[in-house]
């Protein structure tokens, strides 16, 4: 009899502080720089980089949970996909207005940087954007 984990990828999200997520899943889909992108066991092995966006954790036929990443890198291997994040939040613990609160907040510091801190405004306005968008397809998927 075949192993029930055979169908299964390993998957482990770590920040700079901490094991975030270690699980196994049906499948998991990752904001990769280039586009978003799914890994299922038996995935060819690569690395890249993140963009901010929504980890879909997919186990039993439906998405088990989302996961916001700030951007980072991510390996994949025929077993596993890691990702290694510069910032995580769960998507159960974000709302719209805090999404909205966030960018307005990035887009103030934007405009109010100067050359020394503007690469990590702009960073931080990207995220923030991108968690907007990230709030608003969850409420359009659930409308």
């Amino acid at each position: 009899m075949a192993d029930a984990n055979a169908a299964k990828v390993n998957f482990e999200l770590v920040t700079p502080a901490q094991l975030v997520f270690s699980e196994d899943a049906d499948m998991v889909v990752v904001p990769g720089a280039e586009g978003d992108f799914g890994v299922l066991p038996g995935h060819t092995p690569f690395l890249t980089t993140l963009r901010p966006g929504l980890i879909d954790i997919h186990d039993g036929g439906s998405i088990a949970q989302s996961l916001f990443v700030e951007g980072g890198f991510a390996e994949a291997t025929e077993e596993r996909c890691t990702v290694l994040a510069t910032g995580v939040r769960p998507m159960a613990e974000v709302t719209a207005e805090d999404a909205r609160e966030r960018l307005a907040a990035a887009n103030e510091a934007a405009a109010a940087a100067d050359d020394e801190t503007r690469a990590a405004a702009e960073t931080e306005r990207v995220a923030a954007e991108a968690m907007v968008k990230a709030t608003e397809m969850r409420s359009s998927a659930g409308s």
